[in-house]
């Protein structure tokens, strides 16, 4: 008796070659050639007849050995066809042993309902092969059995194709394909429902968690309760798939199409059986139908576990604020610990300093981040005083989120989108405050706040909707960036929340805050940005799974899952009573809407505000330095030109150029004449251009321009106003050396004037606008200031006299009316066609054309006449005169002159006719 080698579960088994047919005997010639031969040579030697019998000998012995030779093959074939039939028979048994193994194994590692409940240690068990499928029921599968040899042998070959089956092994679909059960609605719903409490199962609340449209059963199941996990959707009695379903199991009325998101079909043939139809192949397999009550049970069962694991009952409501924040650790100088949310019925404790220095918190609108930030603001103050910590509270969504925390004195403000340019600038105070602290931990020899004791306290920048902050200010990336880099020494903490992380938080915030607190997102890469993996996409967005909360703590290898407390008024209001001095704020006040000149002047120089200068907290007066000797001051209309050119001259009495455009004339062409220390202002010089013909304005911008070059050798200032640049006063005030810009509506407008475009805030306060970049409130000249005009331009009234006069004047009605006016006054009147001369007392009076033609009195009355020019013959005014130079500026159709006399200046003068 042998004893057999037991063979390996995963040894290849091999099987005999097929028995081969024995040769047959060959022909022994030269057995039955010899004896004859021998006969012969006895007969021939011997003489004897009798010798030659025994050449009979050799066929005898010939035919012996052939015969012999069959038996022996015979029997050699019964032989190896027998061993062939016990090695086959061995392969059998030992195919159906390891196919018994290997279907243990496999319903041990995939179990089905039966499975989990005969051996409930596997409940929950992490095993990764088993945590992505379903089992649909049991049929037969490809076997993991391996088998060689047999060749040639139809049993082998049988042998083989046997084993490469296995019966009654679990049928496995993914979990998240989707399963659709078709068939009789009770017995469908039984399958369903087995496959649902299946999943339940294998996976542990906040793994899996089931919706809430589903049977009454699933209500006792731990997982309808659970916030995180894949969504499951059992649908017993038909309907639609969610989108946002990750395990779809739904029944199907016979006749009705599967759901397109079920990507598994299976079609009842029977109460316990059923054609599997998936990936375009079909299975028979055996399914698995629990009854109601049986669901029941193991739901029960299941929640007994989950209480017994996890501390606390499913459902069981958080912890309240109130009790948080008397769980929290007492404050320490090295630490900032606050507990605003809770697990398993337990305090969770978060320290911005240990877990931080800073934290990014994501989340879709209604996810609860505003009240996590709300909790996590009033947990620290609750614990801490406002010298020990304090808050800048940033509100970008246009919402009102930290309104309600006002009163608490460790808040020294909240800024919102409200109001873009009171929180950005308030923003850019953090940089004098990264200083401030700088020098207070060097001089008291500190190397971070937790040595600098009482005398430095930690502050806490908290954003709502870091994104949009950014977005409106993408300067502020560097500057939270820089903050993130050195704020764990200072002292200074940033919370910065966006409703996801892709495009928003650069990599210098995303290296300096460990700290990652992640609610429901709607896209798995934030997820994975923010956590490393992609759970916070699974959480829920049941209105009861709101506050659920990822938090991942510097020294956390996974994200631990949180219920964010709510905040109730009454804690606010009893923190807020205990009184106590204010938290020192980080940056000063904004400017006031209006300054008046009287509070801030001085007898030493030009002041023309109050800068403001949030970067090194600052707002000192600005003063017109002697040294820049012109000053432009643009902006829009109603932007407070008027006021600052009035705020100068009420310092300096200065000349100030009227409006009239006369009068500006007369003013700005004799800006040579003015002595030293005098300053010259020019009221919106671009609308005064326009109204001036293109001669007379080019000849203003002319004189201006050369005031603005030797304003510092002669000692003059000259300050001028415009709205929009254009030409000339572009190029003018280019010259200049000191530029304000004001308010203007548009961001166009501000570039144009020689404006950043980030430094343009639309509705500025009337006298507000930037020098450079600096924001400055310009001050205001009370009302009764007085000013010094340089008077209105001056005009003369010409009357005919004991000199001869030549007058140019158009014939018509005016002529007509001035000729005998003058008459009436005793006047010599005549006209200029036909005359010799000019006499003394006599007035001649002509066209243009007419005097033109009169050469040798056009040229006695240049040299000895009063020669009097019409401003409406304008274009012939040199040809008449004889001169280059242009006239003072006249207004057209004010029978208005010009008196030209010998050895003076031509004037300006009225021809009336009253």
């Amino acid at each position: 008796m042998t004893t057999s080698i037991p063979v390996l579960p995963d040894e290849p088994l091999t099987l005999p070659r097929a028995a081969m047919p024995a040769p047959r005997p060959p022909l022994p010639l030269l057995t039955a050639i010899v004896p004859v031969a021998g006969a012969v040579v006895l007969w021939a030697v011997t003489g004897s007849v009798y010798a030659l019998w025994f050449a009979l000998l050799g066929p005898l012995i010939a035919v012996a050995s052939i015969a012999d030779g069959a038996r022996n093959s015979r029997r050699l074939r019964r032989r190896d066809t027998a061993e062939a039939a016990r090695a086959i028979d061995r392969t059998r048994r030992e195919v159906a042993r390891r196919h018994d193994v290997e279907r243990e194994e496999r319903w041990t590692r995939h179990p089905d309902v039966l499975g989990y409940l005969r051996h409930p240690a596997s409940i929950w068990r992490a095993v990764p092969e088993r945590e992505g499928v379903l089992v649909v029921g049991a049929g037969d599968g490809r076997s993991e059995v391996r088998i060689s040899g047999g060749e040639g042998d139809q049993q082998a070959i049988d042998v083989r194709r046997d084993a490469a089956r296995i019966a009654r092994v679990p049928v496995l679909v993914p979990m998240t394909a989707g399963v659709a059960v078709i068939g009789p609605q009770p017995f469908a719903a039984a399958v369903a429902r087995g496959l649902a409490l299946q999943a339940c199962l294998c996976l542990a609340p906040g793994r899996v968690r089931l919706g809430d449209e589903g049977p009454s059963w699933a209500d006792a199941a731990p997982h309808r309760h659970a916030a995180t996990g894949h969504l499951l959707q059992l649908s017993e009695d038909g309907g639609l798939v969610g989108a946002d379903v990750d395990i779809p199991i739904v029944v199907v009325a016979e006749g009705a199409p599967p759901p397109p998101r079920c990507a598994a079909v299976l079609r009842l043939t029977g109460p316990a059986r059923a054609r599997l139809d998936i990936d375009g192949r079909t299975h028979d397999v055996d399914v698995e139908p629990i009854s109601l009550g049986q669901a029941v049970q193991a739901a029960n069962m299941l929640t007994t576990r989950a209480e017994s694991a996890l501390g606390h009952r499913a459902g069981e409501a958080p912890l309240p604020l109130d009790d948080l924040i008397r769980l929290a650790p007492a404050p320490r100088p090295d630490a900032l610990v606050a507990s605003f949310a809770s697990v398993t019925a337990e305090a969770l404790a978060v320290d911005l300093v240990r877990d931080g220095p800073h934290a990014v918190v994501i989340g879709v609108t209604g996810s609860g981040k505003s009240e996590l930030l709300t909790s996590w603001v009033v947990s620290l103050c609750a614990r801490h005083t406002p010298q020990q910590v304090a808050f800048l509270l940033v509100d970008f969504k246009g919402g009102r989120t930290f309104d309600h925390l006002l009163p608490l004195p460790h808040v020294t403000g909240v800024l919102t989108d409200l109001d873009e340019a009171a929180a950005v600038r308030a923003i850019e105070s953090l940089r004098a405050e990264v200083r401030h602290r700088e020098r207070v931990l060097g001089g008291l020899g500190a190397r971070d706040v937790a040595e600098a004791g009482d005398a430095l306290g930690r502050l806490v920048i908290v954003v709502d909707e870091y994104a949009a902050l950014v977005a409106a200010q993408p300067g502020l990336h560097d500057l939270f960036g820089d903050l993130a880099a050195r704020g764990r020494a200072l002292g200074i903490h940033l919370v910065l929340s966006a409703q996801r992380a892709a495009g928003v938080f650069r990599d210098a915030v995303l290296a300096n805050a460990p700290l990652r607190i992640a609610l429901r997102v709607t896209d798995a890469a934030d997820s994975r940005a923010v956590l490393g993996v992609d759970d916070a996409s699974r959480l829920s967005g049941r209105p009861h799974a709101r506050g659920v909360a990822l938090i991942r703590r510097a020294g956390d290898t996974v994200p631990q899952a949180a219920q964010v407390a709510r905040c109730e008024g009454g804690t606010i209001e009893e923190i807020a009573g205990r009184g106590g001095d204010p938290a020192r704020r980080p940056w000063l006040p904004a400017l006031p809407p209006r300054i008046d000149l009287d509070g801030i002047r001085r007898a030493d120089a030009v002041v023309l505000g109050i800068a403001d200068e949030p970067e090194l907290q600052r707002q000192s007066p600005v003063v017109w330095h002697p040294a820049d000797t012109s000053l432009a001051v643009i902006g829009g209309p109603s932007s407070g030109r008027s006021s600052v050119l009035r705020t100068i001259a009420d310092q300096t009495g200065a000349v100030v150029i009227p409006s009239d455009a006369e009068g500006a004339w007369d003013g700005i062409t004799r800006l040579a004449d003015l002595p030293a220390g005098s300053t010259v202002v020019v009221d919106d010089l671009d609308a005064l251009v326009a109204r001036l013909p293109g001669e007379y304005g080019a000849q203003v911008l002319d004189a201006l321009e050369s005031a603005v070059r030797g304003g510092r050798a002669r000692g003059i200032r000259v300050c001028v106003s415009a709205q929009r640049l254009h030409g000339g006063v572009a190029r003018l005030i280019e010259g200049m050396h000191r530029r304000v810009i004001l308010g203007f509506a548009s961001r166009a407008d501000h570039v144009a004037a020689g404006g950043e475009a980030s430094d343009h805030v639309a509705d500025l306060p009337v006298g507000r606008g930037r020098i450079g970049r600096t924001l400055v409130q310009f001050a205001v000249a009370s009302d009764e200031a007085t000013v010094r005009s340089a008077g209105a331009g001056s005009v003369l009234s010409w009357q005919p006299g004991r000199r001869a006069a030549a007058v140019v004047l158009p014939a018509g009605r005016r002529s007509r009316r001035l000729v005998a006016q003058w008459e009436s006054w005793g006047v010599e009147v005549a006209t200029v066609e036909g005359a010799t001369e000019l006499r003394r007392g006599t007035v001649l009076v002509g066209p243009p054309d007419a005097w033109l033609a009169q050469w040798r009195l056009l040229a006695q009355a240049r040299a000895e006449a009063d020669l009097i020019v019409d401003a409406a013959c304008a274009a012939e005014y040199r040809a008449l005169v004889g001169a280059r130079d242009l006239p003072p500026f006249a207004l057209p159709g004010a029978d208005r002159a010009w008196w030209n006399a010998p050895d003076r200046m031509p004037r300006r003068i009225v021809l009336a006719a009253d």
